[in-house]
């Protein structure tokens, strides 16, 4: 069944989907190398090609790598997704690891938070020494 599904959807050619989302065919390859994706042959054997739903779960992925998540944590949640076939099964285990990614964006907001008011403190100090000598002059 899935094989007929697929003869009968539209396949998207590899150049043509990254020129529409801005990526390169290398990554999607790499993406198939990582077993997060998955391409279906063209009748030439020769192109690689997207059905519509293998075009959706690429732009999710896009979007996840935009959040921040690793390709593991990409591999991770297609096995889960894998061993339910439902979307369902993600939903908690990317609940958990957007958590995770939250505290760590957080962490980093404080971080930057505090080297920004270290920078403006040694700015000022440099400020006033510059001052402090050009007085003496």
């Amino acid at each position: 069944m899935q094989n007929d599904r697929q003869e009968t959807e539209q396949i998207v050619p590899i150049g043509e989907l990254c020129n529409e989302l801005g990526i390169s065919t290398r990554t999607l390859r790499y993406w198939e190398e990582a077993r997060i994706i998955e391409s279906v042959e063209r009748q030439s054997r020769s192109n690689r090609g997207y059905t519509p739903y293998m075009v959706r779960r690429i732009k999710f992925i896009i979007k996840l790598k935009d959040m921040g998540l690793t390709i593991k944590e990409m591999q991770h949640l297609y096995e889960i997704y894998g061993a339910a076939k439902e979307t369902e099964a993600l939903i908690p285990e990317l609940i958990r690891i957007l958590d995770n990614h939250i505290d760590l964006v957080d962490e980093k907001i404080a971080n930057l938070s505090t080297l920004r008011r270290e920078v403006v403190e040694y700015r000022k100090r440099l400020i006033d020494k510059q001052n402090e000598v050009n007085g003496r002059m």
